[in-house]
């Protein structure tokens, strides 16, 4: 088969991407493959193809619902109909609808979540299953950065649709974590293609400040100085808000907040404005960026610094898919240490609640979801919190389904607390190498590279970083857009907090 053909026939290019034809070769000869390639090189294309090559239908499990949309209106607008994503965006009429016509799909994108309903299961049961895709496949790895409970489950599903070919994909994974995806998902002899996570377009800057507040101001003058569209990305929903509203009141144009409390109306509509153009910067938290395909963003700023370096890697990513030169930016002060401490320390639960957690699971014989979300609520946790303490008890053959089987309290706290330790250790070890690594005078590049266990080398750029002499201007924009005022940033944000929050503190929650 020309596969060059055929990518020209279905897509309109007319040769692949670095690394694309090798994964596309290997899936249509039903090869489980571990594809790990850098963010703008395509990967969509790689189980898109094949997708439609084959006889039977896809299945491409993906995270986000955001991400599942896009991809399909994507895919719809260049005459490919026969895909569908089936997630809780729909209501039960739709989904009924979609169900009586699913052996009509060539592609079909849902949610690990999805997958773990029975009657999705029955229906997909009946489907021949050509392949099977797990985008960012990094969910499921504990150690990797954005672990999702429900990736453990694929391998389960997959082996329940009587085990097709494998595709796992992403764009940030160690060796550990590669080791992780194969196994977690019983991948058979899985062939790798493992490439570089460098980005050579996309220039590095590292800046240091004494203060919080000195960082705002030099964000105010970033934005109105620099080429846009451009992402701003914070470490809370309050701080993503309050930054946006500041930027607004400086007169910088094109400015609004994404975070994960929002109404999924409300991210679909503030994605779609950046995506169309309408909205030029976007003040985030990381629930913004995994799966965005806007190909044009000239900039990342980090302005609290991510607790490891695989999130820094798949968060500017988001820039310079198109090729052009783009720049990544971090922002940090040492207030912001004791701020990035308690983000990781938050992803498990305190002595105090883990004794709460046992106490009432101690009482009950079920948790269904209100059980669960009323349990949840009461403790206080996060998120990311009590899905690691609900696989750990998963684990443990404590929980099975939604049946709380009979326990040793004492015994199953011993064992969280060790489980607990393991991950902080890890968690803290991350922080510290993306800390060493800021302060660093050494090429960051070179840096980041060895962090992924890759060798060092003479990197061919014409803007590396700025231990390497990068000029920052370069990327400004040629006539001055916006209009930026220099303001005593004394007291700014005490005063913001106040006036926006009613009190300081709450700013970082």
């Amino acid at each position: 088969m020309d596969l060059e053909k055929e990518l020209f026939k279905w897509f309109g290019y007319s040769t692949f991407r670095s690394g694309q034809k090798e994964i596309v070769a290997a899936l249509m000869e039903n090869e489980d493959v571990l594809a790990v390639l850098p963010t703008g090189m395509g990967k969509s294309i790689c189980y898109q193809l094949p997708a439609l090559l084959k006889e039977g239908v896809t299945i491409i499990v993906s995270p986000l619902l955001s991400l599942m949309e896009d991809q399909v209106q994507q895919l719809r607008s260049i005459g490919i109909k026969q895909v569908v994503a089936i997630n809780s965006f729909m209501n039960h009429l739709e989904r009924e609808e979609v169900f009586r016509s699913l052996s009509t799909y060539k592609l079909i994108y849902t949610s690990p979540e999805m997958l773990q309903s029975d009657y999705v299961l029955h229906k997909l049961r009946k489907l021949q299953i050509s392949l099977f895709i797990v985008d960012e496949a990094h969910c499921i790895s504990q150690w990797g950065h954005e672990f999702r409970s429900d990736y453990l489950r694929l391998a389960q599903v997959r082996e329940k649709l009587s085990n097709p070919p494998c595709l796992a994909i992403t764009a940030t994974a160690t060796p550990y974590v590669q080791k992780d995806i194969c196994s977690y998902l019983q991948m058979s002899k899985p062939k790798s293609f493992i490439h570089s996570v460098n980005r050579p377009n996309i220039a590095v800057q590292v800046e240091q400040y004494l203060s919080t507040e000195e960082k705002m101001e030099r964000l105010l003058e970033l934005t109105s100085k620099l080429e846009g569209p451009g992402m701003v990305y914070f470490s809370s929903r309050l701080w993503s808000e309050a930054a946006a509203r500041k930027l607004q009141e400086r007169g910088i144009q094109g400015v609004n907040f994404y975070h994960g409390g929002m109404t999924n109306d409300d991210r679909l509509l503030i994605q779609q404005q950046f995506m169309q153009g309408e909205l030029s910067i976007i003040c985030c938290t990381s629930a913004f960026g995994m799966g965005i395909n806007k190909d044009n963003i000239r900039y990342v700023i980090h302005f609290h610094y991510p607790t490891q370096m695989e999130s820094y890697v798949q968060e500017i990513g988001r820039a310079g898919r198109d090729g052009e030169k783009s720049i990544a930016i971090t922002l940090f002060s040492e207030e912001d240490r004791g701020l990035a401490r308690l983000l990781s320390k938050r992803e498990q639960l305190d002595n105090e609640q883990l004794v709460q957690l046992l106490l009432a699971l101690s009482q009950m014989e079920e948790m269904d979801e209100k059980a669960e979300a009323e349990l949840c609520a009461k403790l206080g946790c996060s998120e990311t919190a009590w899905k690691n303490v609900k696989v750990s008890l998963e684990e443990m053959n404590v929980l099975k389904g939604t049946m709380v089987q009979r326990f040793s309290i004492d015994a199953v706290s011993s064992m969280l607390a060790d489980s607990f330790l393991k991950y902080q250790i890890n968690k803290q070890k991350h922080l510290s190498q993306f800390e060493t690594w800021m302060h660093s005078k050494t090429c960051r590049r070179n840096g980041v590279l060895a962090y992924f266990e890759e060798e060092e080398k003479q990197i061919q750029t014409e803007d590396c970083c700025d231990v390497c002499g990068l000029t920052l201007e370069t990327y400004y924009i040629k006539e001055q857009l916006h209009h930026y005022n220099q303001h005593d940033a004394e007291n700014w944000q005490e005063e913001l907090s106040i006036r926006l929050f009613g009190k300081t503190g709450e700013l970082y929650e």
